[in-house]
Parts: C-alpha cells; sequence; structure tokens
C-alpha cells in the first residue's frame, strides 16, 4: 500500500474546545473523517456512547486543545490546575482501549496576555497541561502526545494565530495553521500504520563531512562551528538525534580505513562517534555489497534499510542491485543537509511511541558483535552457548504492551504464523481466560535484549493451539525458542492438558522457521488448503531439546540446563 493511501482507509476525528471545522474539512480529502457538531464539548461526545462521535466509531482520535479557552481565560496558576485536573479526570474515564488518541500539548496564547506578559508565567501554566498529559501516555499505551506546540512555535504567534477569525467565529488558526495541522495529522495517521525503516547507511566523504579523509593534510575536512563546517555538523547532530531514538546506523564508504577511521575518532568536530555506528564497511568494495553483508550481520532484511550519499553514481549502483534498500535523493548544498535528514527520520524512521528496546537498539547490536566473537573463539557450539549464559525470563504481558504489538505486526523471520493484531485486540487477548499471552525477555553476559520473544496460546478446546509465536530475529541461532518452548508445554501440564498443537503458516519471509516444529520433536498432522501445517505433541513424552541456560518466572528460577542429550 503507497503511504499516501494509508490515511484514506483510516476513520478519524478532530476534537477541540475552538473551532476546529475547517482543519477537519481539510482532513476528508484524505481520510474518512467525522465532522463533530460544533466544539467545546468533547468529554461529552466521548462520553455518550450514543453521540455521532462514538456512533462513526473512529480508530484514531485527535484531541488539540485550547488552554485559554479551557481556563476560561482566567491565568491564576490554582484555577488553571484545577480546570486541567477535571478535563483529564474525564477524558480518562472516556477512553476505549480499541482507540487510539493523539492528545495535544498545548500552546498558551489570548490577546490580552499581551498587556499581561509580566503577570503570567506562560511556561507555567502549559507545564501544568503537559506533565498530566505525560502521566496520561505513561498510564494509557495507547494514548500519545501530539506536538502541536511545536507546530505553533514554527511558524510564530503572528503567522499561528488570527485575531480576525477568532472574533468572527472562535476559529483561533491562520489559515496557514490550519493546513500545517491537518498535515500533521496525516502524517501521524499515517506513521501509527506503517513499517518504519531500521537502518540508516551513511558514506563519509561530502556526506558526513566536507572534503576527502585521505586529502586532509592538504585540504582540511570541513566540520567545524561555522560556515560550511557547521552545516555537516548539524547534519550529524541530527542524525545523533535518531540514532538515540533507535535508529541504527551503519557506515558504507569507500576509502582507506585508517584514514576514515582517525577522522571518526580524533577530529574534534566528530559528533557521531565509532560506537554510536552498529556496523562498518570501510573499503573498495561494491557499495551494495557492503550493505548486503550488514544486513546479514544485522540478521534484518534489506527493506529495512536507507542509503544516504552525496554520490549518484553508487546511489544508483545501490538501487539497480539492492532495490529493497530506499535510496532517498541528495541535497545539492550543504545548508540543506540537517532538513533533508529531519525529513527522511520522518518519512522513514520516526515511531509514534518508542520502547525501551528502541532506545537500547545500537547497545544491543554492539553487544551481538561481541557475541559473534566469542562464536569464533569458542569453535564449538553447544560450549559457546554456555560461554554466553543466557537468562530468559518470562515477563508479565501486560507491562509491555507496546513493546508486543511492535513485535507482534513487524517481525517476520521467526514467527511461525505472522497473524497481526492491534493494540486493542491484544488487551482483548490478555483478558480473555481461554488465552493464554507469553512474553520473554532474553540476557546473557554481553547484555539485556529486552523482551524478543511472544507466544499466544488458545487453551479454548481440548487440545490447546499455539496460534502465535515470534521472536526478534536478534536472538535467533542460539536455541532460545527451545526453552521457551518448553516453558510453554510445561504450563500447559500444569493446567492438566496432555496435547498441544502448533500451525505454521508460510510467507514470503519466515522460511527460516518452516522446519520448527518438526526438529522440536512435533508430529505433522496435516496441511490445510490454505498452505497452513498443523502439528501436535504428546505432552507427557515432549523430547529433551538443545537449549543451554536458565529460565526465569519473575526472578525465580525456574530451571537450568547444563547438560543435553543428542
Amino acid at each position: 500500500m503507497a503511504e499516501e493511501s494509508v490515511a484514506k482507509k483510516r476513520r478519524i476525528t478532530l476534537l477541540s474546545n475552538v473551532n476546529m471545522s475547517s482543519v477537519s474539512r481539510r482532513l476528508s480529502r484524505e481520510a474518512d473523517v467525522h465532522q463533530p457538531s460544533g466544539y467545546g464539548n468533547e468529554l461529552g461526545a466521548m462520553m455518550n456512547p450514543n453521540s455521532d462521535y462514538n456512533q462513526f466509531d473512529p480508530e484514531i482520535t485527535f484531541v488539540v486543545m485550547d488552554l485559554a479557552e479551557l481556563a476560561e481565560h482566567e491565568f491564576d496558576r490554582t484555577a488553571v490546575e484545577e480546570r486541567v485536573e477535571q478535563w483529564y479526570a474525564g477524558f480518562a474515564e472516556s477512553l476505549r482501549p480499541e482507540r487510539i488518541y493523539y492528545v495535544s500539548d498545548v500552546y498558551l496564547w489570548s490577546p490580552e496576555l499581551e498587556a499581561a506578559d509580566l503577570m503570567v508565567d506562560r511556561v507555567a501554566l502549559e507545564n501544568l497541561w503537559t506533565e498530566r498529559l505525560d502521566t496520561l501516555c505513561e498510564k494509557f499505551p495507547n494514548v500519545r502526545k501530539f506536538p502541536y506546540r511545536r507546530m505553533i512555535g514554527q511558524l510564530g504567534e503572528e503567522n499561528a494565530f488570527s485575531a480576525k477569525m477568532w472574533y468572527m467565529g472562535k476559529i483561533l488558526l491562520s489559515n496557514e495553521a490550519q493546513k500545517r495541522l491537518a498535515e500533521l495529522i496525516l502524517r501521524y495517521v499515517r506513521m501509527e500504520y506503517r513499517t518504519p525503516k531500521k537502518v540508516l547507511v551513511l558514506d563519509l566523504d561530502h556526506t558526513l563531512w566536507g572534503g576527502l579523509a585521505g586529502e586532509h593534510e592538504q585540504d582540511p575536512v570541513v566540520l567545524s562551528e561555522d560556515h560550511s563546517g557547521l552545516a555537516y555538523k548539524n547534519h550529524q547532530r541530527v542524525i545523533r538525534q535518531m540514532q538515540k531514538q533507535g535508529v541504527l546506523l551503519a557506515i558504507v564508504s569507500k576509502n582507506n580505513e585508517e584514514d576514515a577511521e582517525a577522522i571518526l575518532q580524533n577530529h574534534p568536530h566528530m559528533v557521531l562517534k565509532p560506537e554510536h555506528f552498529a556496523a562498518k564497511r570501510i573499503n573498495w568494495n561494491a557499495k551494495s555489497e557492503n550493505i548486503r553483508e550488514i544486513a546479514q550481520e544485522l540478521n534484518l532484511g534489506l527493506d529495512s534499510f536507507v542509503f544516504w550519499d552525496d554520490s549518484p553514481q553508487e546511489r544508483m549502483e545501490v538501487a539497480q542491485m539492492l532495490p529493497q534498500v530506499t535510496v532517498p535523493d541528495f541535497p545539492e548544498n550543504p545548508e540543506e543537509l540537517a532538513p533533508a535528514m529531519t525529513s527522511i527520520y520522518h518519512e522513514y524512521f520516526e515511531k509514534s511511541v518508542l520502547t525501551k528496546e528502541d532506545l537500547d537498539k545500537t547497545a544491543q547490536y554492539a553487544e551481538n558483535a561481541k557475541r559473534m566473537e566469542l562464536k569464533k573463539s569458542t569453535g564449538n557450539f553447544y560450549e559457546y552457548l554456555r560461554e554466553l549464559k543466557i537468562v530468559v525470563t518470562r515477563v508479565e504481558a501486560e507491562n509491555h504492551l507496546k513493546r508486543l504489538e511492535d513485535m507482534v505486526n513487524k517481525t517476520n523471520q521467526f514467527n511461525l504464523t505472522t497473524v497481526r493484531h492491534t493494540m486493542s485486540e491484544l488487551q482483548q487477548i490478555l483478558t480473555d481466560p481461554y488465552q493464554k499471552v507469553f512474553a520473554y525477555r532474553v540476557e546473557d553476559r554481553f547484555g539485556d535484549n529486552g523482551v524478543v520473544a511472544c507466544v499466544i496460546v488458545d487453551m479454548s478446546q481440548s487440545v490447546p493451539v499455539i496460534e502465535e509465536f515470534l521472536m526478534s530475529c536478534r536472538v535467533m541461532g542460539k536455541n532460545v525458542e527451545y526453552g521457551i518452548l518448553k516453558d510453554v508445554e510445561l504450563e500447559m501440564l500444569d493446567e492438566h492438558f496432555t496435547k498441544l498443537r502448533g500451525y505454521y503458516i508460510p510467507t514470503a519471509k519466515n522460511k527460516p522457521v518452516e522446519d520448527f516444529y518438526t526438529k522440536a520433536g512435533y508430529e505433522m498432522l496435516g496441511e490445510r488448503a490454505d498452505g497452513t501445517k498443523v502439528y501436535e505433541v504428546d505432552l507427557t513424552k515432549a523430547p529433551l531439546r538443545e537449549f543451554v541456560g536458565q529460565m526465569v518466572l519473575e526472578n525465580i528460577k525456574i530451571k537450568e540446563i547444563t547438560e543435553i542429550d543428542r
């Protein structure tokens, strides 16, 4: 599905305490939009089960609030705090788990504030709202913060607000601000349903810095705090912020490695340091080959990569040889680099919610490189697993809902059925007494991989069925899946079941697990017309499997396996 058409498939609503009808009309060109009757009754519409809003049943609700109107233009801190608390209490009561909500931060503006500028602490009043919004987002995984204030700040008050339109019809925003707001809403709708890219592959010369690495004695590298050097440095600053938010960085550059590494490690204005990169290929090989190698090293699909290079020849080579890789155009002037990279982030990488796993991603891949070195040094696979000291912990699934939603909807390689679920569907499964959701965190001597596996078992029939079994590619190849499967089997035995079934539904990307159940000792019962293969095991005779490590439940050791029958 083209990204432009994603919004057209979604039902959305914009609620506000000021007139946003013209913004809703703009949105209706791109999405199925509910047109609220009036404004200022956003909580009433949400709470009333028979309201037009609830009859429309939006998938995503955007709530953009004006703090001056909410405060009834009384800017006393105590009064504002009371009204904010009342509003959020009502809003929390009206939430439905099957819907997604974007609630705006606020920008305090009103004509009389110009005369009371020294008497009103605008930032303090805005923070009353923002702090309560942050608390709400932490409590409810289906509530997101919408960056309304940043949009107003980018436009400036004179361009964002219209006193004339306010007096005519309580329309707070100028035409330009209405246009920007509609565009921003649609961007977040698309973001909510797309699969983000994971890796930004970077060239070095004329990309991260100006000039050539091998020629810096005669022609110094352009990277500094002024002129074009500052443009390259700000470009790096944008990329560093992306890396902090979970974007994996890789270098693919045609250079002498020593020359390039000297700049990466020693140049005083380098923002991006060697430890910020998950992989590097600095050589004279074809860049498409280097990218292919990095994809294998990181165990990620090529469709997760974005390639950023100043050379049109190199961009063409990668685009032709690796059509799955996204290859954006490169700007002509250094001062365009930072804005261009910001656009790339928004278009390809930005997520509606960041999980702990996102924030730790580069460190996790760096730790994985150490695991690969250990594997090479030990020589024996099972000795390698013993040296890793793997610990698999079953965690409470409801405490990791956003992470599970990401995994269920974006894991492809180790995914036995590739069934997708929305957040609300996951919440419903968790409350179903006949469904069991298992979630697992995996750690070893090199670090914590985070929550990386999920199993969903349907126990509504006489023989329970593993409807979903998925695991991050980060922990593939260590037999962790066998420890997890044994834990699930033991749990089913505790529930007094004697048999367990599993499904394998083939897709274009999950071929690595097509024989998982056979290797695990399950008997194939048959194949359905749609290609689904059905397997079963006798839980009283489940075989030993090649897992080396500890299984832990809420910090209580279940079992440690030190010897394997093979």
